[in-house]
């Protein structure tokens, strides 16, 4: 009588053991290639909404970040015709440098690549960005003084 009532323990257990085998086979198996390719959607989804955002805040900053530069130019000419007492004189940007007008450390071009142009006229003192076009004259150049005439040197 032992044995019959041994017999549906052992039965149980052996099949508890297998059960929780197959399981632990399964949760090592690893992750499907479908699996791996619904997550590669997602964050392909998120990368892109993300940029559609990030990009036109990322031109509103290289455009204020060229009138912040050109406002730097135009106050290191300003500052080196006051010690050179020479109005109306424009020096180059190399110039400036030399004479620690400018740091050398910093960007001396636009965010675009390009040098900026300095005019000078009397008293008046323009720099201009030709913009992300990097064409002169047209309507999304940086002009600092805002409305001021660029002439050319």
């Amino acid at each position: 009588m032992a044995r019959t009532h041994l017999a549906p323990s052992i039965f149980r257990a052996l099949l508890q053991q297998r059960l929780a085998s197959r399981k632990s086979r399964r949760l090592a198996r690893g992750v499907t290639l479908v699996e791996v390719l619904i997550v590669v959607a997602i964050i392909a989804m998120v990368a892109g909404s993300v940029t559609v955002f990030a990009l036109p805040k990322y031109k509103e900053s290289q455009i204020t970040a060229a009138g912040t530069g050109a406002r730097v130019v135009r106050t290191a000419v300003q500052q080196w015709q006051l010690s050179n007492n020479e109005y109306g004189v424009c020096p180059t940007i190399s110039q400036l440098v030399q004479d620690k007008q400018l740091d050398s450390g910093q960007s001396t071009d636009d965010p675009w690549g390009q040098p900026f142009t300095i005019s000078c006229n009397d008293d008046e003192v323009v720099v201009a960005s030709n913009g992300p076009d990097k064409k002169p004259g047209t309507s999304d150049d940086i002009v600092i003084p805002k409305g001021a005439a660029v002439s050319s040197r």
